[in-house]
């Protein structure tokens, strides 16, 4: 067995999924963004609230369960 062998299955079994939804971790608003096009690949990404002013490195994402996307 080859060392890439591993690899491969490793990927082809990763469930892949969308980015979840970021919100404020001040005032829970949705219209947050990174705060500069710079942010991802020299920086950390740091992101900016439109609605509160909030500026840092931390964000609140929304994960939605597999089951309960099914139920509904």
């Amino acid at each position: 067995m080859k060392k890439t062998d591993g690899i491969r299955d490793v990927f082809k079994h990763a469930k892949h999924r969308k980015p979840a939804p970021i919100y404020c971790p001040r005032c829970a608003s949705p219209k947050i963004a990174l705060s500069s096009s710079l942010a991802v690949w020299l920086t950390p990404k740091e992101y900016f609230c439109e609605n509160c002013g909030y500026r840092g490195i931390i964000v609140m994402e929304l994960e939605v369960d597999e089951k309960e996307k099914e139920e509904t």
